[in-house]
């Protein structure tokens, strides 16, 4: 109530850009006080046995992350994670820094539950990101790594840019995303198709391989080892893809072995919107997230569940701000949730609303387990 009648408010008197950092700093500043990070995760962490969701080699406290595009230089991500969220994805982040597109760049729909940016992967880049990643707490949140391209790279040079913030990220992430798909980059969502995307899959992995973080055990001998641990890898799509490249990215992932897709970006598209379509052109242009994504991420989350059929494991993004909402995707085939535009309407108190909302869901339809409700739907 507090956020949604007081601090919302004040916070839309600002450009919207200015408003995330000064709300984000804020938190950040809070939680740097002895004490504040454990009194959160004491209030809104889930703890609630029915949402811990076994996935992609890792055991998440629940279902409901928060997706790229938030935390874009990792340097939040403890905070983020204490305010109730399952899981934290940070960046996109680049193999170079880049400044990102000129401001203004993001803007509030407002009649449409929805954003419109063109922030350009707007970042200090990956070398900058990797010391901060090395020196996260534990416990902490389970970590996602998100990695673009660097603008000015251009193609032929793109998965050395890739790998080179693999090499510099990976040793750091619970799971390691490459994005291809958002609109603001020229020439990025061309590495979808299929002949572009999966010798850079391919590069990706072999990096990832190569520099996964050391896992402690002993060996047959019960002497102390380490060895290098697997990181799961997987790739975030856009929602404008046609449905038959949906289902050449979905085989190309089975055929590399990708552990897993995230779907979706935001849309450029512009048709079904509340807010005027002058209003929304004279904005420039943009991808638009939110409410007006979520029908066509839902579209895309059953084909790619008809197409993997559980072989690797599904992450819906677009759109979702209610229990049911989430519940649908899990239904659906979605085995996590993300979201970033709720979280800028609803305030930071949504991770919590969205997973108590789900532990009851699932109770109430019968189920031991949200996990045992992927891929329900009839």
């Amino acid at each position: 109530m507090f956020y949604r009648h007081v601090a919302r408010p004040l916070l839309y008197r600002l450009d919207a850009e200015r408003a995330h950092h000064l709300a984000f700093g804020a938190l950040r500043a809070a939680t740097e006080a002895p004490g504040v990070i454990e009194a959160l995760r004491a209030r809104f962490a889930p703890r609630d046995p029915v949402l811990v969701t076994e996935t992609l080699g890792l055991r998440f406290p629940g279902p409901v992350g928060l997706a790229a595009g938030f935390d874009k230089d990792a340097v939040g991500f403890d905070a983020l994670g204490a305010v109730g969220f399952g899981f934290v994805e940070v960046g996109t982040l680049t193999g170079e820094p880049q400044p990102g597109n000129p401001k203004p760049r993001l803007f509030r729909l407002p009649a449409d539950r929805a954003l419109l940016n063109r922030m350009g992967f707007n970042n200090g880049g990956s070398e900058a990101a990797a010391p901060r990643l090395a020196a996260r707490r534990r416990p902490g949140p389970i970590l996602g790594v998100n990695i673009g391209k660097t603008k000015l790279v251009p193609e032929e040079r793109a998965i050395e840019d890739y790998v080179l913030s693999t090499r510099r990220l990976g040793p750091h992430a619970d799971y390691f995303v490459v994005n291809v798909s958002s609109p603001n980059t020229p020439g990025l969502r061309d590495l979808q198709a299929v002949d572009k995307l999966r010798p850079l899959l391919r590069a990706v992995r072999a990096t990832l391989d190569e520099v996964g973080p050391p896992r402690r055990g002993v060996d047959e001998k019960g002497r102390a080892s380490a060895a290098k641990g697997r990181v799961p890898l997987l790739v975030k799509i856009a929602p404008d893809l046609a449905d038959a490249d949906v289902d050449a990215v979905a085989d190309l992932a089975l055929e590399l072995g990708l552990d897993g897709l995230i779907a979706t970006n935001t849309t450029i598209r512009r048709d079904g919107l509340v807010t005027p379509s002058t209003t929304v052109e004279a904005l420039g242009a943009g991808g638009i997230s939110g409410a007006p994504v979520a029908a066509r991420s839902l579209a895309v989350l059953r084909r790619l569940h008809a197409r993997v059929q559980g072989r690797c494991v599904l992450i819906s993004v677009g759109g979702i701000e209610t229990p049911a909402q989430a519940w649908e995707r899990i239904r659906a085939g979605a085995t996590l949730v993300q979201i970033y535009t709720g979280f800028v309407y609803e305030g930071p108190t949504l991770p919590a609303r969205l997973h108590e909302g789900l532990a009851e869901l699932a109770r109430r339809e019968g189920f031991a387990r949200v996990q045992d409700a992927v891929g329900t739907e009839t």
